[in-house]
């Protein structure tokens, strides 16, 4: 059983940074994949970054690659998404979520916990 809790969103304007974070509970946070996603309003979950078990394990929605970061500290059982060059269209509610393969995947019927979320608003 895994419980998440992100942090860091905010009130930003085109062209700033965010680094929201993700705080995950449990014993075996080394042995999950991580993945953050984002909703719009009136818009499906879409998959933004995931890391597997491996720190060189990551994949990236075309949309953010070049201006998102994901990372995970094992020690600390952190995950985080630096996310640099806002634009209008990445406000969206984001989503930490974890599953217990190793490989990154963009199918969030695929990941087992998700956190509550955290709003980003980027205006223009």
């Amino acid at each position: 059983q895994v419980q998440l809790v992100e942090s860091g969103g905010g009130l930003v304007q085109a062209g700033g940074s965010l680094k929201l974070s993700c705080a995950a509970s449990g014993r075996t946070f080394s042995r999950y994949t991580m993945g953050w996603f984002r909703q719009a309003p009136g818009k499906e979950r879409e998959f933004v970054a995931a890391i597997g078990w491996s720190i060189t394990s990551t994949d990236y929605a075309d949309s953010v690659k070049g201006r998102f970061t994901i990372s995970r500290d094992n020690v600390k059982n952190m995950v985080y998404l630096q996310m640099n060059s806002l634009k209008p269209e990445d406000t969206a509610v984001y989503y930490c979520a974890a599953r217990g393969d190793p490989y990154a995947i963009r199918d969030p019927s695929r990941y087992e916990y998700w956190g509550q979320g955290t709003q980003v608003t980027v205006s223009s």
